[in-house]
């Protein structure tokens, strides 16, 4: 069985690689990947039959890259290594994807090569689409760096994107994060459920409870979650705001 490993610490690619080399049966691919755009580049040219892939990483995180592998009519088999505390931990357990806890221990690892096989598409599904999606539909979970590790926002949970300078703020149900994504392309995704408000806010169509003008003349919209707080809705979206309504 051939293994990519995908870690940005050069150390822990070194550490994985000799542990996976001392395993009958498993051969580690070289080069290994530094980031997720590599992994993806890898993972076309040499085809691996599992891939070991770091969760926290710049750019692409594991979790986007398994996304993207979703996508794949024959995906490889995927085994997320994290940290102790990554928030991440609980769902990979209910999502039965396998993963590994850093520092990685040899029968651990031997464990999850033995139980990585392929196709593994319904397992990245269940973290990171839902199951009946063909593979070119939208993510249903978010994932964003926070001091918990990394955390899952189920999208029926997102109440709106704000963005502000280069980054963007997810306010879902229990808080908000910070995201990395542009809102255009978030919009790109998921625009048949969120409509825009301004130039700078997305909102969950499913949210939306009233559109009311204010004294002054602005248009403010009120959405369900908010406890009372409205958004401002831009005079540009107002018209569009509108017809959206009427067709809820």
């Amino acid at each position: 069985m051939n293994v990519l490993i995908v870690d940005d610490d050069p150390l822990a690619r070194e550490r994985l690689s000799r542990m996976v080399g001392e395993l009958e049966g498993y051969s580690v691919l070289e080069p290994s990947a530094t980031n997720g755009e590599e992994a993806l580049a890898l993972i076309d040219s040499h085809k691996p039959d599992i891939v070991l892939l770091d969760i926290r990483m710049p750019g692409l995180d594991g979790l986007q890259v398994a996304a993207r592998l979703c996508e794949r009519e024959t995906p490889p088999a995927v085994v997320f290594c994290t940290g102790p505390d990554e928030f991440a931990v609980e769902a990979l357990q209910a999502s039965a994807v396998g993963y590994l806890v850093k520092p990685v221990r040899t029968e651990h690892l031997h464990d999850a090569l033995k139980k990585a096989e392929r196709p593994n598409r319904v397992q990245l599904a269940a973290l990171t689409r839902p199951a009946a999606e063909s593979g070119n539909g939208p993510r249903s979970h978010i994932s964003a760096r926070t001091r918990k590790g990394i955390e899952l926002i189920p999208l029926n949970q997102v109440v709106y994107f704000i963005a502000d300078h280069k980054y963007v703020t997810l306010r879902h149900e229990s808080g908000e994060v910070l995201l990395d994504e542009p809102l255009k392309a978030l919009e790109d995704e998921f625009g048949d459920r969120f409509v825009r408000i301004h130039r700078n806010a997305l909102v969950a169509r499913d949210r939306i409870e009233r559109l009311q003008r204010t004294p002054l003349g602005h248009f403010q919209l009120f959405l369900k979650g908010l406890n009372g707080d409205a958004l401002i809705v831009s005079r540009r979206h107002v018209a569009g705001v509108r017809k959206m309504m009427q067709q809820l």
